[in-house]
């Protein structure tokens, strides 16, 4: 039987961390994996170097995620047709601003039978609404594209701690071979027949945790953040249930919905930023140049893309917490509105 080749398209810290989980069970399961993995790495200068050229020295991601050594079965490159070359897994882990181009630089370079999986936390957003990355993907590549997602702070995973994820698949076989790429004693992967419906709790508990880090800013409390965490599930539903079909009840009570709300509430880029951006004064962009290190905030990207959509179909007060959220983000509104226009 042929061996898997496995790519991964990305590199920050979710992606090194998730990639240190593959390039481990490729290894173990060498009956279904090549050995080695390569990584596509957006070159980057580091201390007068280049990024990759200190992945594949140090076996470490000295930028992203550093602390923490990358087996030396994964390669970083630099060039992302090189990445892909032959490989049948691909990984996508960018960004989801970056997707488009992605795969514009990748269609016509991939067969048709290659399997995807998107980590990508996020929607592409054009005129015509809001499309799961997923879709993107699949259009673009014209290949069957699962997705993950679920409560998943990047450096806990890389300690090892315990924790939980989901798998969203359309085709079993993908959702059964993905979960043994991705599954450790400390990382239980669940799989669901629903790719939208946990790649889009992905997006957006961002938008919630941003609510969260106002909450955290203001000195409100656990009481109203709990609420926020509530009504926030709440509208993720209905938002995501409203737009989309086919949607299970169930994956909002997978690691994808209620656990990521929860961790991302706690935890996180976007709870951290929104918080300083209470309590700083600041915008949300100078914040995110100060404190993400080159991460890019997804919650209030997304926050902006789901009110579009909202504003468009005249809902704004079936989603007062999204459309709170992205008032004090964009239109100026004092963050202590949070609580009073929702209620």
């Amino acid at each position: 039987m042929k061996k898997e080749r496995v790519a991964v398209i990305g590199s920050g810290n979710w992606g090194s961390a998730i990639t240190r989980i593959m390039a481990n069970n490729v290894r173990e399961h060498g009956n279904l994996f090549e050995r080695d993995i390569r990584m596509w790495v957006f070159e980057e200068i580091v201390n007068n170097r280049k990024l990759t050229e200190l992945i594949n020295e140090k076996h470490e991601n000295v930028k992203y995620l550093p602390g923490y050594k990358i087996p030396d079965n994964v390669r970083a490159i630099p060039d992302l047709i090189e990445t892909v070359q032959g490989a049948t897994i691909l990984v996508f882990v960018v960004p989801h601003q970056f997707v488009l181009k992605v795969c514009e630089q990748l269609k016509g370079k991939i067969s048709s039978d290659v399997k995807a999986i998107s980590l990508i936390k996020g929607f592409h957003a054009s005129e015509s609404g809001l499309k799961p990355i997923t879709h993107v993907i699949s259009e673009y590549l014209n290949i069957n594209v699962s997705s993950l997602s679920g409560a998943n702070i990047a450096h806990e995973i890389a300690e090892e701690k315990f924790s939980e994820t989901t798998i969203g698949y359309k085709n079993v076989k993908d959702g059964e071979l993905f979960k043994i790429l991705f599954e450790t004693k400390y990382f239980r992967v669940g799989i669901v027949d629903d790719v939208v419906g946990v790649e889009l709790c992905g997006a957006l508990k961002n938008v919630v945790a941003v609510g969260a880090g106002m909450v955290d800013g203001l000195k409100m409390g656990d009481n109203t953040k709990a609420a926020i965490i509530r009504i926030g599930l709440l509208e993720m539903k209905k938002f995501i249930q409203t737009f989309y079909s086919g949607i299970r009840d169930e994956t909002f009570f997978q690691s994808c919905g209620i656990a990521d709300v929860i961790t991302s509430c706690y935890g996180g880029r976007n709870r951290k930023v929104a918080e300083a951006f209470v309590l700083s004064k600041k915008s949300f962009e100078e914040l995110e140049s100060e404190l993400l290190n080159g991460q890019k905030l997804q919650g209030t990207l997304t926050a902006k893309e789901i009110y579009q959509v909202i504003k468009r179909e005249n809902l704004e007060n079936e989603f007062p917490l999204f459309t709170t959220i992205y008032r004090i983000a964009y239109d100026g509104l004092a963050p202590e509105r949070l609580v009073k226009d929702i209620v």
